[in-house]
């Protein structure tokens, strides 16, 4: 296949990874940066090694214009902005990509491009394709290149734009039916969940310690509880979702066992990710409200109320002085308190045009 252009907004740790992962299989990474980022030598090291002159632009259409697919790669807090910001200049023949999606997002952008008389096929990520830290403006150390990565599209029928996720990031795909089964695929918010909840004052502390070392016994027998939750919502909605086993094996390359064990199994090989030393972290700011309030919905609308779930959204929003459900401006604008299961079982498969009836 020739190389293909693609619009990389967002310049964090997972938008210069994904980019470093395009540039590395001979793709055209442009990335989008809301402030512009100096230099334009993207450098990689870790689980991807290289550099590559790549085009950094602070202008969104500039960006987007020309690009055969768009990968939204920012953290869900800024997901209705960008979204808002980039619609006007997305057009058919183009596919948008949603790494990590949170929040029905997908919908939300079939909504907005409805809403111009536009149709093109979006895809959400069930998680990012790659892990990292952003070590300069144009520095990324990548910690995982993920084996399996669940997908769908939306239209749930277009198979030809998962063909070219796999054309450009490679062939890591795994289908799920529709994006009901992706915002029940996510696993991080549960987990940053449990581990931020059970480390916070190391946060306020700003000490520094480490991921794996503190996912304890004790931790991991929370985190297996919430994605029992999970795993009763997903089937109540008949579908099939990976287990937090599951994903620990096919992530980190584990062998299965109780989620302690497979955490002590990462940190004594040395991957012992630095975990968050203060309390502005994506684990509670973006994770609770784009990850865990999404859940409470589908839970109580499946008839599976995700009581650790609430008890977590409640008990943050209590330690942080704020209510963090209120933070979600995505499912707010798209009526989803309102939606039927019908309703959103037919949006989730065949975009936003559904609703109309």
């Amino acid at each position: 296949m020739p190389a293909l252009r693609v619009a990389v907004l967002g310049s964090g740790a997972i938008g210069l990874g994904s980019a470093a992962l395009l540039a590395q299989s001979g793709h055209v990474p442009v990335v989008w940066s809301h402030s512009g980022a100096p230099g334009k030598t993207l450098h990689a090291t870790g689980a991807i090694e290289g550099q590559w002159d790549i085009a950094v632009v602070a202008d969104c259409a500039r960006a987007v214009t020309g690009a055969d697919a768009v990968l939204l790669a920012l953290p869900a807090n800024h997901h209705r902005a960008v979204i808002d910001a980039v619609a006007a200049h997305l057009s058919p023949g183009q596919v948008l990509i949603i790494s990590g999606h949170l929040s029905f997002a997908a919908l939300y952008a079939s909504k907005r491009l409805t809403g111009r008389g536009v149709a093109l096929p979006i895809v959400a990520w069930g998680t990012t394709v790659v892990t990292g830290r952003r070590s300069a403006p144009l520095a990324v150390r990548v910690g995982n290149v993920r084996a399996k990565v669940d997908a769908c599209a939306l239209p749930a029928s277009d198979a030809a734009a998962l063909d070219l996720c796999r054309a450009l990031f490679g062939d890591r795909f795994v289908p799920r039916a529709d994006l009901l089964a992706i915002a029940l695929s996510n696993l991080n918010p549960a987990n940053h969940l449990g581990i931020a909840l059970c480390n916070l004052t190391r946060m306020e502390r700003g000490e520094v310690w480490y991921q794996n070392d503190n996912i304890t016994d004790a931790v991991g027998r929370l985190l297996e509880a919430l994605d029992a939750e999970r795993l009763a919502i997903a089937a109540a909605f008949d579908l099939s979702v990976r287990t937090l086993r599951e994903h620990f094996h096919l992530s980190f390359h584990v062998p299965e066992g109780p989620i302690g064990e497979m955490a002590r199994a990462l940190a004594a090989r040395g991957d012992n990710t630095v975990a968050p030393a203060t309390l502005d972290t994506r684990y509670v700011t973006e994770d609770v409200p784009f990850g865990l309030v999404p859940t409470t919905l589908l839970g109580r609308l499946a008839g599976r109320p995700a009581v650790l779930h609430e008890a977590g959204v409640a008990i943050l929003s209590a330690l942080y002085g704020r209510d963090l459900a209120a933070d979600n401006d995505l499912l707010p604008a798209m009526g989803f308190a309102d939606l039927t299961i019908p309703r959103l079982r037919a949006l989730a498969a065949r975009a936003w045009p559904a609703m109309a009836a």
